[in-house]
């Protein structure tokens, strides 16, 4: 697998232009990304390799927001060994040691220096592990040294103290340097980041994991990160066995696609390898992608 194509991929949304960047490609266990859903169904939407796994991206959003470059997650970043991106299947090289995300940014005439907020969903490693990088001297400093990063508060003291099973997923530095730095702002509950711009706890995934909503001129974006990963994951029921609330994630996707469906928001999915943005429709019994 290599990184999932367009590398790019470009929308209106309102008076505001913005850019999915796949920040590299991933493989995870096809039983664990369905959880409850057994195999015979699950399979039918989408094949999965000799170790049983699926094809994955990892899209961050750029928004060109009138106030500065608006980046909603990471990534994974270039500080792990072989062994994990063999594990989780990530190929996410980019040129100069750095990661496709920075590539993706360059293509878009953009550096690291010109991002001025960073928005994380959460900090699990495949979204957050690109707010820092491990330089050639081996030095980890925060990726986008002139970004404020925004997390809920919550979710960090989440991440600060894991248990058994969380620990797998977060890891310090891809925080901690930013926090040193000063620059790494915690929010609570919703809140408006920027004119427009919208932080909404979607919980469930982690108990404070939030999406990111883009209204502008009558028109609505909204980020789900792991609350709908993919978009074989808008059924209700159908939830990741990663998830630590797995009935607090089916009330928030309840929640936010009746939203999305009574006010026609566009959606932005996270983990699809192939399907970046849609719409949803409802048929009475499950939703689904329009059109």
């Amino acid at each position: 697998m290599s990184v999932p194509q367009p590398a790019v991929e470009t929308r209106q949304v309102g008076r505001v232009r913005v850019h999915a960047i796949q920040a590299g490609g991933q493989q995870l266990d096809g039983g664990a990304m369905f959880g409850v859903v057994p195999k015979t169904l699950w399979s039918r939407r989408i094949g999965a390799d000799e170790r049983n796994r699926i094809p994955l991206g990892m899209r961050c959003l750029l928004i060109e927001h009138e106030d500065g470059l608006v980046l909603l997650d990471t990534g994974s970043g270039n500080k792990e060994t072989d062994k994990f991106h063999d594990i989780y299947g990530i190929e996410n090289a980019g040129a100069e040691g750095r990661t496709a995300l920075e590539d993706g940014l360059r293509s878009l005439g953009h550096d690291v220096g010109d991002v001025r907020w960073v928005i994380n969903t959460h900090l699990h490693f495949d979204h957050a592990g690109g707010n820092t990088w491990r330089t050639p001297q081996g030095e980890v400093l925060p990726t986008f040294p002139n970004a404020r990063y925004v997390v809920q508060a919550g979710e960090l003291a989440y991440a600060e103290h894991p248990n058994e099973r969380t620990t797998a997923s977060y890891f310090p530095p891809n925080w901690a340097p930013v926090a040193a730095s000063g620059r790494l702002d915690l929010v609570q509950g919703e809140r408006e980041i920027l004119p427009g711009v919208t932080v909404r706890p979607t919980p469930g995934h982690t108990p404070h994991h939030q999406s990111v909503i883009l209204r502008s001129a009558g028109e609505t974006l909204c980020f789900v990160g792991d609350l709908v990963p993919t978009v074989h994951h808008l059924p209700l029921p159908w939830i990741m066995g990663y998830d630590v609330e797995p009935l607090v994630t089916l009330e928030s996707k309840r929640a936010l696609l009746a939203d999305a469906l009574r006010e026609d928001w566009l959606l932005c999915f996270e983990h699809d390898a192939h399907t970046g943005f849609g719409r949803v429709a409802f048929d009475g019994k499950a939703y689904h992608l329009a059109g």
